[in-house]
C-alpha cells in the first residue's frame, strides 16, 4: 500500500526525519519497502500567483504573464499553457532552477519577448508522465513558498 508522508503526519507527527519515521513504522510491525518522492528532483520551484495574462504579440499560442513569486517585483514569464488564468497559483521555476531530467531555467527570449522563468505542469516536475497545461495549486498557497 502507498500513502503520502504528509497524510500520515496529519494523524501523527513525531519530530523525526522521514527515514526515522519509516524505521519506526517497520519496528511497529508495518513493513516499509521504500520511501519514494512523489516528484522528481528539482530546485528553485516556488508558488507563483498569475496576476496578469496578455496575448504574445508575435505568437498565437503564447501568453505573456506577470507573476507574483513573493519578491518585491512581479516576474514576466512567457507561457504556452492553454489553461493559464489570472488568479491561479502554479509552480514557477525561477531563473537558475533545475528540473527533473537536468533542465536548467535561464532568462531568455521567446519570439522577442523576455521571460524570467517558467510556469510548470505536473509532467515538467516529474509527477506524471504527461500533462496538458499548468499544475494548479491551492488558492491559499503563499506566493514565493517552495512547492515541496
Amino acid at each position: 500500500m502507498k500513502f503520502s508522508e504528509q497524510w500520515l503526519r496529519e494523524w501523527v507527527s513525531p519530530e523525526v526525519s522521514t527515514e526515522d519515521l519509516g524505521h519506526r513504522l517497520t519496528m511497529g510491525g508495518l513493513e516499509v519497502d521504500a520511501i519514494e518522492p512523489v516528484a522528481g528532483e528539482f530546485s528553485k520551484i516556488v508558488v507563483g500567483e498569475v496576476i496578469a495574462v496578455e496575448q504574445h504579440p508575435d505568437a498565437d499560442r503564447l501568453r505573456v504573464c506577470k507573476v507574483n513569486v513573493g519578491a518585491p517585483d512581479l516576474l514576466q514569464i512567457v507561457c504556452g499553457a492553454p489553461n493559464v488564468l489570472i488568479g491561479m497559483r502554479v509552480p514557477a521555476a525561477l531563473v537558475g532552477a533545475k528540473l527533473p531530467g537536468g533542465m536548467k531555467i535561464k532568462k531568455g527570449k521567446l519570439r522577442g519577448v523576455e521571460s524570467f522563468g517558467m510556469l510548470c505542469s505536473a509532467a515538467e516536475l516529474g509527477i506524471v508522465e504527461e500533462a496538458e497545461g499548468l499544475l494548479p495549486l491551492p488558492l491559499d498557497a503563499e506566493p514565493g513558498m517552495d512547492v515541496r
